[in-house]
């Protein structure tokens, strides 16, 4: 078997497995490979995830804002859009993003080798190509960055064309008049407000009580009130067990004794590591039973020169944090020591319709810190550039120590969260009296801007704290 030699190897081409390689190969100028099973480079963030879900998101938005525009006036109800032709704009922006990041590996001379990795010893991989041959790769340090998939239970039926998950769902060449989404975390709140902004008929099945739970209580109550306000179905503390396919659609069974027909099933209940199938047994390595690997504040496995990052080891599994992650782990390759602070407060995007962001803990956590903090907040209906888009649903909440000032937590609900988020961000990861809500107050924004919500948001948390020592 050929054998080649590195200091580095990647196993992934995702946000993590990028960040590895380019990381390793510009601080260290070391010798580095990736491997890659995908005919292209990009992982599932860039073919079936982040990038192809925001972009089919922004589509359904343009055409929509075009729909209700008064300019257009009848000629824009004419036009009938299907799903496929939203994907097919999408898949322009992938190709993009396909040819960027192939771009960075070839300017910073890092081997992209296509085929399936799987350890063979501590140092050393079997990498079996497209064609058949197989190639033997030794190094120094690996990095694991294989990423997740949908967890697919073994009682539903994925083989049939009407039940799909978030990757298969990519390929639906039909629109639905309705759809059946079990699971309402991230992926399947973003897939419901997708879908009904497409006029599909919507039923979102949680199986807790509440939508996304790690979210400030007051944003979980706005997503709930805004996704039944658009039409969409919701079912909290729902159970499933069993789904019955037919030619025309599927019957998902709850444990409940109710009966849902739909066109279709999107199954979006939890995620599973892609760590089978990579001889992890070889080398002493034991993900849990979701196919998460264990790692240490430097992302080290078990075995020191081997370390994994990104979805692969759970929490919080997003693009973002693992492409900071896998810069985090080549730091440690190269220099024996990184800061992974970053990754301990990073901002959470959610694109569902409206759109939520937040960074920071949330008022429960507060609470039950017993922190005495105090709200600000800014109602988007109240910006002059959220009345002139006319985006007014929203708001933006600060929490802030009573007594110190310090930002603790920003959440953001409506147009541009995602964005807007970054500001609060920022300022929060100041050191001492930098990071208060005094910087809003004294701050010049551009107006009229969405970031003008900061301002408005401190001087409300001041009023409250000036009215509490009055």
């Amino acid at each position: 078997m050929e054998s080649e030699q590195y200091d580095v190897v990647v196993i992934g081409t995702g946000p993590g497995g990028e960040g590895a390689a380019m990381q390793a190969i510009k601080g260290g100028h070391l010798k580095v490979a990736v491997v890659e099973r995908f005919r292209q480079v990009g992982g599932g963030c860039t073919h079936w995830g982040t990038i192809p879900s925001k972009a089919l998101r922004y589509e359904i938005w343009r055409y929509l804002d075009t729909h209700e525009s008064s300019i257009f006036g009848d000629m824009a109800s004419e036009v009938e859009v299907t799903f496929q032709d939203l994907l097919s704009s999408a898949q322009r922006v992938i190709g993009n993003q396909v040819k960027m990041r192939r771009s960075f590996y070839e300017r910073n001379d890092v081997t992209v080798l296509h085929g399936h990795a799987a350890f063979i010893d501590e140092h050393s991989l079997a990498v079996s190509g497209p064609d058949g041959a197989f190639k033997r790769v030794e190094a120094k340090h690996f990095v694991i960055a294989v990423g997740s998939r949908p967890a697919r239970p073994e009682n539903i039926d994925f083989n049939h064309p009407r039940v799909l998950d978030s990757d298969s769902v990519l390929n639906l060449d039909f629109t639905p008049k309705s759809i059946t989404i079990y699971g309402a975390g991230v992926i399947g709140s973003e897939y419901a407000s997708i879908m009904r902004n497409l006029g599909v008929k919507v039923n979102l099945i949680n199986t807790r009580d509440k939508l996304l739970s790690f979210l400030d209580d007051e944003i979980i109550d706005a997503l709930n009130y805004h996704l039944r306000n658009q039409g969409i179905l919701i079912r909290h503390n729902e159970t499933y067990s069993s789904a019955e396919t037919c030619d025309d659609g599927v019957i998902l069974n709850l444990k409940s004794g109710k009966r849902i027909k739909s066109d279709v099933l999107l199954w979006a209940a939890g995620r599973q590591g892609n760590s089978d199938r990579i001889g992890l047994e070889n080398i002493g390595i034991e993900p849990n039973k979701r196919g998460q690997i264990a790692v240490n504040e430097q992302y080290q496995t078990e075995k020191p020169h081997i370390y994994a990052v990104g979805d692969v080891v759970g929490f919080p599994s997003l693009a973002s944090a693992s492409y900071d992650q896998g810069r985090f782990a080549a730091a440690h390759i190269v220099h024996g020591s990184c800061d992974n602070s970053l990754v301990r407060n990073i901002p959470v995007g959610i694109y569902t319709s409206p759109e939520i962001s937040c960074v920071g803990r949330t008022e429960q956590e507060l609470t039950d810190q017993c922190v005495p903090y105090e709200v600000g907040q800014a109602l988007f209906r109240g910006i002059a550039r959220a009345q002139i888009t006319g985006e007014r649903v929203g708001m933006l909440k600060i929490l802030f120590h009573r007594e110190t000032l310090e930002i603790l937590g920003v959440h953001c609900f409506g147009a541009q969260a995602s964005e807007i988020i970054h500001i609060g961000q920022a300022i929060m990861s100041q050191e001492g009296s930098a990071n208060t809500l005094r910087y809003f107050v004294k701050t010049t924004f551009n107006y009229p801007t969405m970031a003008e919500a900061y301002r408005v948001a401190a001087l409300n948390g001041l009023n409250r704290v000036f009215e509490l020592n009055t």
